[in-house]
């Protein structure tokens, strides 16, 4: 059935969901038949991952404000390839909670009188909107992001906002003064509650701040994370490292399962919250470093140190041949291969494969129903 792939919002210029014409069983097709093309020499495609309900997947969501017809506020996402504001009150891949407590916030500071920034005039107070929502708690995670420090009644407004949003569990104030396409400023100030949210991965829970990196479909994460986990043969004995660890989501999801963990990034504030999630799960065995993957690797290899699993999860523009040659030096067992993007992944898999190591298991999992994305997990060794 799938009278939900209608929207009006495609006709208006957005570009979310560009699949959504197709039936999800076509969209899986269409993904499965586009790795095998990629990825289908250096060994057997598993069939693809696929989710049982593919709508409302998504547990965060940004909308970006604008002035309405009587100088009403609305908010909504922009147009495709363009800085025009499309006014959103219901999205089909947001989960209803987004969308509940957005509506909330445009009614609360209609309340208190706030006024949309203008790009153009750099005028006005309220940029965006960012909301997070936890599946383990339900709880709801408000970041206003506004272009000065000051927000007038902040008091008010969230007193109305929670009034009329109870899942609202916290809320946060950026401060975004830049004139930049960037969504988020530096500075924040917590207005209500903690500051952040918590939920749950693997069953490791996760502390989620308004920056944090998060997966945005924690019920497909779980499925990619235990096909990897699983990928890498792991019973308790191995040495893992996870390079470009983030906020340790997968070296923490692993520990359980390994003998211990050494997380590597680069990024200082992941690297503490990667810290702080391994204390709050009571994990002894996992410790992270903050250093340049390529250059710690490297280091380990000429200091005689091993590991016998790496998970790599690099960003779309994939990894380079410099960590690759890194990791070769190590010469883990089995070295597990997560990406967002099959077209970077076939280039390091042909440097690798040219090095002896070779393609165990290719699977492919559907982390964004209705988008032209996929995650490929592959598992290499040299036996």
């Amino acid at each position: 059935m799938y009278m939900e792939n209608t929207c009006s919002y495609r006709k208006k210029g957005c570009g979310g969901c560009p699949l959504l014409p197709l039936p999800y069983p076509d969209q899986l097709a269409k993904k499965q038949k586009d790795v095998q093309a990629l990825l289908g020499r250096f060994g057997n495609v598993q069939p693809i991952l696929g989710m049982d309900d593919p709508w409302h997947y998504r547990n965060k969501a940004i909308s970006t404000f604008k002035a309405g017809p009587g100088r009403t506020l609305t908010s909504g996402i922009y147009a495709q390839g363009t800085h025009r504001v499309i006014p959103v009150e219901r999205c089909l891949l947001h989960h209803p909670a987004l969308d509940e407590a957005i509506e909330a916030v445009r009614k609360a500071a209609a309340a208190c009188r706030y006024e949309p920034f203008d790009e153009d005039r750099r005028t006005g107070l309220l940029r965006h909107v960012l909301v997070r929502h936890s599946r383990a708690t339900g709880e709801v995670l408000v970041c206003l992001v506004t272009s000065q420090p000051a927000l007038p009644g902040s008091k008010a407004f969230v007193a109305k906002l929670r009034q009329l949003c109870p899942a609202v569990s916290t809320v946060v104030q950026n401060i975004n003064p830049r004139h930049s396409s960037a969504v988020l400023g530096s500075a924040e100030k917590v207005l209500y509650g903690k500051g952040y949210i918590q939920d749950s991965l693997c069953g490791v829970r996760f502390r989620l701040s308004a920056a944090s990196f998060y997966q945005v479909n924690p019920v497909q994460t779980e499925v990619l994370y235990q096909a990897a986990i699983a990928a890498a043969g792991l019973d308790g004995s191995q040495t893992v490292l996870d390079a470009y660890c983030g906020v340790g989501t997968i070296g923490l999801a692993c520990a359980g399962h390994a003998k211990q963990v050494l997380g590597i990034e680069l990024n200082r504030s992941a690297v503490n919250c990667a810290v702080q999630n391994a204390k709050a799960n009571h994990i002894t065995n996992a410790r992270f470093l903050c250093a340049d993957a390529t250059s710690a690797i490297q280091r380990m290899a000429q200091q005689g140190e091993r590991a016998d699993v790496v998970f790599l999860d690099p960003p779309r523009a994939g990894s380079t041949p410099e960590f690759l040659e890194a990791v070769c030096q190590l010469a883990p067992q089995r070295v597990v291969y997560v990406s967002c993007n099959p077209e970077t992944q076939r280039r390091d898999l042909e440097f690798l494969t040219k090095r002896g190591w070779k393609a165990q298991l290719i699977q492919p999992v559907d982390l964004f129903p209705h988008t032209e994305h996929v995650e490929t997990v592959v598992s290499l060794s040299k036996g």
